[in-house]
């Protein structure tokens, strides 16, 4: 910064001596080989790009209404929560903390994260635990095998060979066992919404698409 210039009114000449734009390829067998479509065909390409959308799309949904679903669950029901289980999960909270500042570089061991900060977000999701467990329980809302297969089908469709990530699935017990938890979640929104009074709201793509899934 130039302190003469400080608070008035400068002009500057420039010399422009490029400019650049973004150019969209032709859409054309050349282009459609390039994204994986082995022999070229457009027409497919279009259409395995609109199949990805759609799954994209309904996924997102999901994800969004699932949310809505889950953070209106606490507040229907009032009971006092096992301190042990919210300190459990205050510590959890604060040591996924750590771990997600170490891995962006930070020196976590001068940086005081107590769990004592997280808990009224633990009570949050101790109070919200334990009703998606009555439900499930009263309800009988676990997972079925042939849901976590569906599942397991519906994620493989993204991959180039959806054989392999559904053997892959199955050979997994951890896996298998985080599917069938979001199973259980969606077993949960369906069977709130199906008791309550829905709205649907029309929703811009764009912003649908700029939304971050959790």
């Amino acid at each position: 910064m130039v302190p003469e210039l400080a608070g008035k009114t400068a002009e500057f000449k420039v010399t422009l001596k490029k400019l650049e734009a973004p150019e969209l390829p032709e859409v054309n067998a050349e282009f459609a080989s390039q994204l994986g479509v082995a022999d070229g065909d457009v027409e497919r390409l279009r259409g395995d790009i609109r199949a990805n959308l759609e799954r994209e799309v309904a996924q997102r949904l999901r994800t969004r209404t699932k949310a809505s679903v889950m953070a209106v669950l606490p507040a229907l029901a009032s009971f006092e929560l096992p301190k042990a289980l919210i300190q459990s999960e205050s510590e959890a909270i604060a040591e996924r903390m750590k771990a997600d500042l170490q891995a962006r570089g930070m020196d976590v061991r001068s940086i005081p994260v107590p769990p004592e900060a997280f808990r009224d977000q633990a009570e949050k999701r101790v109070r919200l635990g334990l009703l998606v467990a009555e439900v499930v329980q009263k309800h009988s809302l676990q997972a079925k095998p042939d849901q976590i297969r569906r599942q397991i089908e519906e994620f493989a469709q993204a991959y180039e060979n959806p054989g392999e990530v559904i053997r892959h699935y199955f050979s997994d017990r951890n896996r298998l066992a985080e599917v069938e938890a979001l199973v259980v979640e969606q077993n949960v929104v369906d069977w709130v919404l199906a008791k309550s009074q829905v709205t649907d709201k029309p929703l811009a793509f764009d912003e649908l698409m700029a939304q971050q899934q959790g």
